[in-house]
């Protein structure tokens, strides 16, 4: 008997699959993504396996299978280092994408592992409508994205030189001041120390200090030209103790209030919601279930969240909470009500997050209320926040 031609992995001949995804037809494509190799497969509406093969991680490949493969195709595939890549590759080529967190998908570690195993078990969990997706933002978006990466990691990298600087001193007992960093103090403090070899270390992290601090500011710049592009963010910059880099920041991370449901869904993201647990709720009652008058235990705010939002409007409600302003007077109204500082900090955070994308006619500018300028002004919701998005569409 002649031997068949199988694909990698099938278990039909190439020929009798290539005909079964040209049929019309709903189509679950199922990626697992890797640096070298990609495992796909597809299903049908009704479960049935069409295709499983392995395809280099490149543009043409993959294109060129998406294209042999005629119906509704809806794609998805684990959130990683080619997601990005991927959606802007595959988005327009399918009718639905969805990339899911994997750290919601516990069943790809029960039992044995592999590539195929847990490209089947994903298919499974799609299919049954259990993953969770992720937020993939609009090329425009992410351009602000990546500028408020490049600032917060040189911030980093600026923070990490002077605090290798001051151990320095602080390792030799010599007291370090405000002026440590300062060029013209320089040759001061490089005199403090004898020994040649350390000497010679401070001079070049001062170097490096120095020329981080110049790619800081250069990526300052960026940051503030590409978020001055989209036009909410002359609403934004109004509100008390958001200044444009805090704005610059809130519009790169969060994108677009249209994410979130309602605000509560937003203070889990920012790791401003308290988590809660009970049990035994319900009991019976003359045959009847009643449910239980028991107090809620708290466990805490939810640990899940996105830190460098939740550090961004933790600083500025600390901010708000010393400087004289509205928000100040919120947080002493709280205390006078003998709530704690804390729970009154944690009020007055959630309460900031809120202006952002509530936009209340309280934190437009004065004159714009007074004139009734802020529909022409800023246009629509849509306008204001997608109007760097058109904008490229028009230069592109």
């Amino acid at each position: 008997m002649p031997k068949q031609n199988y694909a990698s992995g099938g278990k039909q001949p190439l020929e009798k699959r290539i005909s079964q995804l040209q049929k019309s037809g709903l189509k679950y494509l199922i990626m697992d993504v890797h640096q070298e190799a990609t495992v796909n497969l597809v299903y049908d509406g009704s479960g049935r396996i069409l295709d499983e093969r392995v395809l280099a991680t490149q543009p043409q490949p993959l294109l060129e299978y998406i294209g042999g493969i005629k119906g509704e195709i809806r794609l998805v595939f684990e959130e990683g280092t080619q997601a990005n890549w991927l959606y802007d590759l595959l988005c327009t080529k399918v009718k639905q994408v969805l990339v899911c967190d994997p750290r919601h998908n516990h069943l790809l570690k029960v039992g044995n592992k592999s590539d195929k195993l847990d490209v089947r078990k994903l298919g499974a969990l799609f299919r049954s409508d259990m993953l969770k997706p992720v937020f993939k933002q609009r090329l425009a978006h992410r351009n602000l994205r990546e500028l408020e990466r490049n600032y917060s990691t040189l911030v980093k990298d600026t923070t990490r030189m002077m605090n290798r600087i001051k151990a320095i001193y602080r390792g030799r007992a010599i007291r370090s001041s405000s002026n440590l960093y300062c060029v013209n103090k320089r040759q001061y403090w490089l005199g403090l120390l004898s020994d040649l070899g350390i000497g010679l270390r401070a001079e070049h992290l001062f170097k490096a200090l120095d020329y981080l601090r110049q790619l800081r500011q250069e990526a300052r710049a960026a940051l503030l030209k590409e978020s001055h592009r989209h036009k909410i963010s002359r609403i934004l910059e109004t509100i008390p103790q958001l200044g444009p880099i805090r704005v610059a920041q809130i519009m790169a991370i969060a994108i677009t209030p249209d994410r979130f449901r309602t605000k509560r869904q937003f203070w889990c993201y920012l790791g401003l919601a308290v988590v809660t647990r009970t049990t035994s709720d319900f009991g019976i009652k003359n045959g009847q279930p009643y449910r239980r008058q028991k107090a809620v235990s708290t466990r805490g705010l939810n640990q899940n969240h996105n830190h460098d939002l939740k550090n961004l409007f933790k600083s500025a409600s600390a901010v708000a909470a010393a400087k004289a302003g509205p928000f100040q007077k919120f947080y002493d109204a709280q205390i006078g009500k003998g709530l704690k500082p804390e729970m009154a900090r944690l009020t007055l955070a959630r309460k900031s997050q809120r202006s952002p994308w509530e936009c209340p006619a309280t934190f437009v500018p004065v004159e714009m209320r007074q004139t009734g300028t802020r529909g022409a002004v800023y246009g629509t919701r849509e306008e204001a926040y997608g109007g760097a998005d058109r904008e490229s569409a028009a230069t592109g």
